[in-house]
């Protein structure tokens, strides 16, 4: 067993640490198929080697060349620390700085064996997103998703996901709130109810980003039914109470739908089987009843990375496309396109009621259209589908108002300090909310006040003691100086770490999630990622971060992230007041500017709030026939 001393004064080499392998007590990402050549898989070796002295390199060259034959990626088994993986408390690391221990606090949460999901393999959630592509490295990055493969095999580059790649993961809490605030307004935009008890949400997924679906359908009040192919899965969200009750029974799970619905009680049910099978279940009652059994639905397959494990064929059992993914993905991919059409040929029959389906920024229905599926919407453009994505139709008024996800950690990993930052930041938002606010800004503040109370009744900490909440840049800067001052008094033991998930007013720059809703041709451009990324780098963040990742897949996104250490300090106070305002405000002025008039009603009003200045918005160009003349002028 090694100690945090010695992982943190490097690689160990002489001795060499015992080769112990992959753990059984863990589970591991699938096999990977890159398709190297014989020159590129030396290519990799050559880079897996490159970490270390010529006089270990004999030794490695034969197991790490295994690795690479048998899993298809080189992860150094043999690096991965003998120790007990988790965000160990900030005083216990040996550190010329509480900034370098909170790094070190914030990237050991990621590795979790309770939060990541393939712990040993580096994955924290998506499937694919990697905090380090192996056990000895620093990275780099690079956009393709076919390259994307070989790249990661060879060892010179990683998907970061969004959080992942800024080592700011908190567990499924952060997909749990989100998810929350999707279902809580897509009942008052598509059901017209503010009570969404009685009501069906039908979706996939229970893995690490996904599985919060059931936590957040019980704490919304409706019928979440969830399935899952992995039993694994399906198994740890049971165990940890998220799930209330799991079937491999059609029949049962039909059965239990419309008892719930009849009774109007809160329930997650998770399904063990393929979410297509569900689905033409749906269809064959509406077609045989007369009864539709749904209200709400999405899915939250990994289906950025399809054909590697993140969707799985309805065709197939589990272990069928795990062995048929890596001996023939040619014939996987095949099933997987025609499964996606099943999939959504299922979802049309039952759109023709009254039910609402949003592609949750997973690229579902991206994926169904390459695949050929009936997805079209008739004088759409190209980010455009039967369908919206969440953020066209219900999370992207929010950002424009400047409300995303929020995040802190607390260093010292005392409850106790997550117990007061819960206060504080009630607090703050209560005192918002008394001292005048528009009333959509209200009704966020109100759900995400009551977002903290049900969050600690529900223990939704795992790894690192972490809290995250949707604020506007007001509360944002306000809350993190009541943070900053309660350290200076002691109220709070150590540092704590602010953040956000990069799906954010202004951290992500994909085209078909985040930035669905920019209006005026640049939604393909990085805009937001990159200049939060080198503005938050100029005004103080403790660490920054810039890669591809998110749920749409590589070379679909990129991101900008940050990690920020309050301290106690003035200067710490003065960081965060700069930082968090510039993170915020970009993005609510690219939503401005990019014909967004909600956004820009919003920036205006605040100016006007905060500066007295009074301003004229732009007058809006109406007259269809006055363009269309201009252009053929």
């Amino acid at each position: 067993m090694c100690s945090l001393r010695a992982l943190c004064s490097g690689l160990p080499l002489r001795p060499l640490p015992e080769n112990r392998g992959r753990c059984a007590g863990v589970p591991h990402a699938p096999v990977r198929t890159p398709g190297l050549s014989p020159t590129e898989e030396q290519l990799a070796l050559r880079n897996a080697l490159r970490y270390f002295p010529p006089d270990v390199q004999e030794q490695l060259a034969p197991e790490f060349a295994q690795e690479l034959r048998l899993y298809g990626h080189i992860y150094m088994y043999r690096f991965c620390p003998n120790l007990e993986m988790k965000a160990y408390p900030v005083e216990q690391y040996p550190c010329r700085t509480k900034a370098a221990a909170a790094i070190m606090h914030m990237i050991m949460n990621n590795l979790d064996p309770a939060v990541a999901q393939f712990p040993q393999e580096l994955v924290t959630y998506g499937g694919n997103g990697q905090v380090f592509s192996n056990w000895a490295q620093v990275i780099p990055n690079y956009s393709s998703r076919i390259e994307y493969e070989k790249l990661f095999a060879m060892g010179v580059t990683m998907y970061g996901q969004m959080t992942a790649g800024s080592y700011c993961y908190i567990g499924p809490q952060g997909i749990v709130h989100g998810t929350v605030l999707t279902v809580l307004n897509a009942g008052r935009r598509y059901l017209g109810v503010e009570d969404l008890a009685g009501k069906v949400f039908v979706t996939s997924g229970l893995g690490g980003m996904s599985g919060a679906q059931a936590k957040a359908a019980v704490i919304v009040g409706c019928i979440g039914v969830i399935a899952e192919v992995d039993g694994a899965a399906l198994r740890k969200r049971y165990q940890q109470g998220w799930l209330m009750e799991v079937t491999n029974s059609l029949d049962h799970c039909i059965e239990r739908l419309r008892e719930a619905r009849k009774r109007k009680e809160a329930l997650s049910l998770g399904y063990h089987g393929n979410v297509v099978d569900l689905w033409e279940r749906l269809v064959h009652e509406l077609d045989t009843t007369g009864e539709l059994l749904v209200d709400l639905g999405s899915d939250q397959t990994s289906c950025h990375n399809p054909f590697n494990g993140g969707y799985y064929p309805v065709q197939l059992g589990f272990a069928e496309a795990q062995s048929l993914m890596a001996s023939d993905p040619a014939a996987f991919k095949g099933l997987v396109q025609e499964s996606l059409r099943r999939h959504v040929s299922a979802i049309n029959r039952l759109a023709q009621g009254n039910f609402f389906f949003w592609d949750y920024g997973n690229a579902f229905l991206l994926e169904a259209h390459r695949a050929g599926a009936d997805v079209g919407k008739p004088g759409a453009s190209k980010m455009e589908f039967r369908y919206p994505s969440y953020v066209q139709h219900i999370m992207g008024d929010i950002f424009s108002q400047g409300f995303g996800p929020f995040r802190w950690v607390c260093t010292s990993g005392d409850p106790q300090d997550l117990a007061v930052t819960d206060h504080l930041a009630t607090s703050v938002l209560e005192e918002a909310i008394s001292g005048g606010v528009n009333p959509a800004v209200k009704l966020q503040y109100m759900d995400n006040i009551r977002w903290i109370r049900e969050a600690a009744k529900h223990q939704l900490v795992v790894g690192s003691q972490a809290r995250i909440l949707y604020s506007d840049q007001k509360g944002r800067v306000a809350i993190a100086v009541a943070f900053n001052q309660a350290i200076a008094r002691g109220e709070i033991k150590a540092p704590v770490v602010l953040s956000r998930d990069h799906h954010d007013v202004s951290g992500t720059d994909s085209p078909f999630r985040e930035t669905s809703n920019i209006h005026d041709g640049s939604a393909f451009c990085a805009d937001m990622a990159v200049q939060n990324f080198v503005g938050d780098a100029f005004r103080g963040a403790t660490w920054v971060a810039l890669h591809n990742g998110g749920g749409v897949g590589w070379g679909e996104v990129i991101n900008g992230g940050f990690g920020l250490v309050l301290d106690g300090t003035e200067e710490a106070e003065q960081k965060a007041r700069m930082m968090l305002s510039w993170d915020v405000s970009n993005g609510v002025a690219r939503r401005c500017w990019s014909g967004n008039r909600k956004a820009y009603e919003i920036i205006c009003q605040t100016m006007q709030e905060n500066s007295g200045l009074v301003v004229t918005l732009p007058h809006e160009v109406t007259d269809e026939y006055m363009l269309q003349q201009a252009l053929q002028a």
